[in-house]
């Protein structure tokens, strides 16, 4: 049983975005304005709720930004940031986000890392929870127009959001992938793979 629900989960289509064609210049731009505020100029964010862009797919981001502008993904704040972007800004500042480079965090909690690494590493076998590294590769790095970077993050961003998709308060993942997984860790497993991948290069 345990084995045919890990099978299952991996064999699930991959997201398969395009890259958008966009102007980096115009982006950055369109970044030091309000988007600056919350996520930083160049896509490092000052504040640890707000998610790091910088360094991050192309594909992911437009796809999340689609995704606000439509309330597939629902955040009051950025519905509303998005509501006057054009289809050609989105892409613009998509590129530019991901042209610019992550500074990195580091992990705090050494023993708490290393109880996410054992997570992310080699999954949850008896709770059929595969491992992290199969998709989001074993650096964290994510595959270009298939999964997000997830290395780098806000352990409470990455927290808010494995919570979210556990509580289907978010549900723009792929054929439920993430609320799958997501559904089966308990608060400190989640707690512990995101302190984990916040120092993760």
């Amino acid at each position: 049983m345990i084995r045919s629900v890990l099978i299952a989960v991996l064999a699930i289509p991959l997201l398969a975005l395009s890259a958008p064609e966009g102007d980096a210049a115009k982006g950055r731009i369109l970044a030091g304005g309000a988007c600056a505020a919350c996520h930083g100029p160049d896509g490092n964010s000052p504040l640890p709720m707000n998610p790091n862009l910088a360094g991050q797919h192309p594909e992911y981001l437009y796809k999340q930004l689609r995704n606000f502008k439509t309330g597939e993904r629902g955040n009051p704040v950025m519905m509303g940031m998005v509501a006057t972007l054009s289809e050609g800004d989105m892409r613009d500042l998509s590129v530019y986000y991901a042209s610019q480079k992550s500074t990195g965090l580091f992990a705090k909690d050494r023993d708490l890392a290393a109880k996410g690494q054992r997570l992310f590493r080699g999954g949850i076998s008896e709770k059929g929870v595969a491992a992290c590294g199969g998709c989001h590769s074993p650096n964290g790095a994510g595959m270009p127009a298939q999964y997000p970077r997830i290395a780098g993050q806000y352990p409470e961003y990455t927290a808010a959001q494995l919570r979210a998709f556990r509580a289907e308060e978010r549900a723009n993942d792929e054929n439920m992938m993430m609320r799958n997984i997501a559904s089966r860790l308990s608060d400190k497993e989640i707690t512990a793979l995101s302190e984990y991948l916040a120092g993760l290069r």
